[in-house]
């Protein structure tokens, strides 16, 4: 949750500039106005506001799909108006989403047998995902131990940031794991088939994707996967029927819109295996393209990895005479929301910049933003120092 704030020298009242064509008087800022007005001027008041957030396709520090076809675009405002859980109502919406889980757990090895099904639920996104995971190891937990006669009040939950040697300790301690695929869940399969990260391995007991990251759908949609049913305890899902019928249902949330898992069907069905391939080689191309481009300025030393996420995190060789923070800040005349940052614990004094490619960046953009990375350079060289402070 994002806690509000506001900003006093705004002043408490809104005023309009060309809805003032359909009214006169200042709107209140943090108060619900004490009368209507006509529609022309609520919509133009608000799009005029919205003018001043950043191009979406040129933000490139989120990895959240920021484009999709104009058919699924319809799709999605046809269904803008449905309460996905309302199950027995929207029963087609339901059979699209069980539709996608199955497909998600093929795609990541799941052992599913003739006749059965894949356990999985669409979310919002990769946190509840995670969240629902971690709850049923919770609970398969504390099932275990209270059946061997030991405390069941703290749990240990072990997480790494690499596959070394927590992978042989995993092995060791019969640790089940869940693997928190969010952005790589839709590259590995596609572009790294000989990686070895799923339901192939033993001890893979879930995992989570983001189908609004690079499974290519608008923000607002997320997947969580089980190799098995014994591996989601039953205790966990809820049984409800004041809507109608019996609804099984395991999520954070409860009332959701359905457009994103009309969406995400709609990317499964209209690309393929093939069409996510192209893409994926794609993205993972424009990076190389971009990485190449910003070493050629002889200015930044690229950090990031070749293989993977298809990203470039590039630091600058020498940052006494301006920083990364600097460039970040002056991209944003040319429209380009690229994030600059510090490094975590223990490597703090490295601030780098990040681009994250998506289906949408493409080889010219790649280009053109390299060349306004240059004219930056250029201009912060050309200052003396401390004059961009």
């Amino acid at each position: 949750m994002v806690l509000t704030t506001t900003e006093s020298a705004s002043g408490e009242s809104l005023y309009s500039t060309f809805a003032s064509r359909y009214v006169r008087t200042a709107l209140p800022r943090f108060r619900i106005p004490d009368t209507c007005i006509p529609k022309e001027a609520a919509y133009q008041i608000i799009n005029d506001e919205l003018m001043l957030d950043g191009n979406p396709r040129l933000n490139l520090a989120s990895f959240v799909t920021t484009w999709m076809e104009p058919e699924c675009d319809r799709l999605i405002m046809a269904a803008i108006n449905k309460n996905y859980v309302d199950m027995d109502e929207y029963p087609v919406t339901t059979e699209l989403q069980n539709r996608c889980v199955n497909m998600i757990a093929n795609l990541f090895n799941a052992p599913i047998g003739d006749g059965e099904t894949a356990v999985g639920v669409g979310t919002v996104g990769s946190s509840e995902a995670i969240m629902l995971a971690g709850l049923a190891f919770k609970r398969k937990w504390q099932n275990k131990r209270k059946e061997e006669g030991k405390p069941y009040d703290k749990p240990n939950i072990v997480t790494g940031a690499n596959v070394q040697v927590c992978w042989e300790k995993f092995a060791s301690w019969d640790t089940p794991i869940h693997v928190d695929a969010a952005s790589g869940g839709f590259i590995a399969p596609f572009i790294y088939p000989e990686l070895v990260w799923d339901f192939r391995l033993p001890l893979v007991k879930s995992i989570n994707v983001s189908g609004h990251k690079y499974g290519l759908v608008y923000a607002g949609i997320g997947w969580v996967v089980w190799k098995n049913k014994e591996d989601l305890p039953e205790e966990l899902i809820f049984h409800i029927n004041y809507l109608g019928a019996d609804q099984p249902t395991f999520t954070l949330n409860f009332s959701k819109g359905s457009s994103q898992i009309i969406a995400q069907y709609y990317q499964f069905i209209r690309l393929g295996f093939e069409g996510y391939k192209n893409i994926m080689e794609n993205c993972a191309e424009n990076a190389r393209i971009l990485k190449e481009g910003i070493e050629s300025t002889g200015r930044f030393d690229v950090v990031s990895k070749d293989i993977g996420v298809p990203l470039v995190a590039f630091k600058l060789k020498d940052s006494n005479q301006h920083t990364v923070f600097e460039i970040s800040e002056n991209l944003r005349r040319f429209g380009w929301i690229v994030p600059a940052y510090s490094m975590p614990a223990d490597a703090q004094h490295i601030a780098v910049l990040r681009v994250v490619i998506r289906e949408d960046f493409s080889r010219s953009l790649a280009e053109r933003l390299v060349s306004d990375i240059k004219k930056v350079v250029f201009e912060l060289d050309a200052l003396p120092a401390g004059a961009q402070n």
